[in-house]
């Protein structure tokens, strides 16, 4: 068998899985609900101190056969969502339909049906790849047989075969990844819960990841992703909910969230020379924010006008008497609905790691 890239290893992992849902499909469980989910980690005495709210009465639904992403700040409960969803973790209250299937009471069928890939790839340092992937299949009930040539189809679907006898703990971080990736849809499941999934990958592995998981999505399965890059989140999924401290800040699609909580920016270059107040006067009066000055001819500020804003920022200055060399609208960003929504402080993750 020829060499493959990454993105035609993962396709032909996936083929042959569940057929597409479609929204016209009659009577048809969501991939995942969410419902008034709460989960409280405690401490002291018999765990009667209350020491951290990581999810409070959180709703999510995720529609068969999409990419939803799950976006916060360190801390906001990502994790223990995540965790809760793949059954590691039993939520104070509330419920996690897995495909109709609750997790906290079938915790069993639910593993039958989902696939996870981590944070940090889950992979056996002392193994070999070829033993980390046959052992992967083994845990998913296949014979040992069948899970040896399972294995070693997948070592050379991923290029890997030089490196099959060696240690996991000889490979680079984004072998590790590609193995980590191979198990976590070795049993073609229906929900794929992807949690950094390109986390120590070059760009160019990034783009072969994300061309799978859309191949992936158009198979069929369903996809819960958390990642740190927005871009990511802006290119793949379906739906975005954006959570912080534990409770869902704002849901919806991409463009959604950019249209309600992001905001156009407005650059403009004036002529050397040009009345600093004159400028700042001009621009004020376009939009919600306060004009910022980048250098001496370079002014950015906040608008909601679109293009118009543009024109009409080259009418108020012309009255003024300021010549314009340039004006450039910058469309919203996740980057700056996620800030607009969660703020720009950094937290410490070790609340959101039980």
């Amino acid at each position: 068998m020829g060499r493959h890239t990454m993105a035609e290893t993962l396709d032909a992992i996936v083929t042959e899985t569940i057929p597409i849902v479609t929204d016209d499909a009659p009577d048809v469980a969501a991939a995942l609900d969410l419902i008034g989910v709460t989960k409280t980690f405690r401490s002291g005495p018999a765990g009667r101190r209350v020491e951290h709210i990581a999810v409070r009465e959180l709703d999510l639904t995720v529609r068969p056969g999409t990419v939803h992403a799950l976006l916060g700040p360190n801390g906001a409960g990502k994790t223990t969502t995540v965790s809760m969803v793949a059954t590691l973790l039993r939520p104070d209250s509330g419920q996690v339909l897995v495909g109709g299937i609750d997790a906290a009471h079938h915790p069993d069928k639910v593993r039958e049906i989902i696939g996870v890939s981590g944070q940090y790839a889950a992979v056996d340092q002392n193994l070999t790849g070829f033993e980390n992937l046959r052992m992967t299949a083994q845990l998913y009930g296949m014979s040992r047989r069948r899970a040896i040539v399972v294995a070693r189809e997948m070592i050379e679907q991923l290029d890997l075969t030089a490196a099959a006898d060696r240690p996991a703990r000889t490979y680079s971080g984004g072998m590790r990844r590609r193995l980590d990736l191979a198990g976590a849809l070795l049993n073609k499941p229906r929900l794929v819960i992807l949690d950094e999934p390109t986390t120590g990958l070059d760009p160019r592995g990034r783009r072969q990841i994300w061309d799978s998981i859309g191949r992936l999505v158009e198979s069929g399965t369903t996809v819960l992703l958390t990642t740190q890059y927005l871009e990511e989140a802006d290119e793949l999924a379906d739906q975005i909910t954006v959570i912080d401290h534990g409770s869902v800040r704002a849901q919806g699609t991409p463009d959604e969230l950019k249209a309600e909580y992001g905001q156009a920016v407005l650059t403009v270059e004036v002529s050397p020379g040009s009345s600093r107040d004159d400028v700042f006067a001009a621009l004020k009066a376009l939009g919600p924010g306060a004009p910022r000055q980048l250098d001496p001819t370079r002014w950015e500020v906040p608008v909601a006008g679109g293009t118009r804003s543009a024109v009409s920022a080259v009418k108020s200055l012309d009255k003024r008497g300021v010549d314009i060399v340039d004006a450039v609208i910058a469309a919203p960003t996740l980057d700056a609905v996620f800030l607009q929504l969660t703020g720009t402080a950094e937290r410490s993750e070790t609340t959101d790691v039980h």
